[in-house]
């Protein structure tokens, strides 16, 4: 699969992901860490990707939705933006009722 599908297939799957340096749980920079911050802050799921991992998502995410810097978040299939952007709307509340939304659409857990 050409990386650039690998990339469209993640976005479309996922009501929520963002692609970033590092995890959620260990952030491999300053921006990214803020950005899932905020995410997490919302307390609802989201998917990621660590950039750092798959060189070549790194090298062609930015073609994909010319944007050239990480971290980026997609919600609902659109770019939201990186890092500065994403506070921002956390800050206004936009993010909360956006992810809140697009976290309905992820497919209801079974129980074990």
């Amino acid at each position: 699969m050409d990386v650039l599908d690998r990339i469209k297939e993640q976005v479309e799957s996922n009501p929520i992901i963002i692609y970033m340096k590092g995890t959620p749980q260990f952030p491999q920079c300053g921006f990214s860490s803020r950005a899932a911050a905020a995410l997490q802050d919302c307390g609802v799921k989201f998917a990621y990707v660590n950039i750092l991992t798959d060189p070549e998502v790194f090298e062609n995410l930015p073609r994909y939705a010319d944007w050239p810097t990480f971290p980026q978040i997609y919600i609902d299939g659109e770019l939201i933006g990186g890092c500065d952007i994403t506070l921002e709307m956390h800050e206004s509340g936009d993010l909360q009722k956006m992810v809140e939304e697009a976290g309905k659409k992820w497919p209801a857990e079974e129980d074990a």
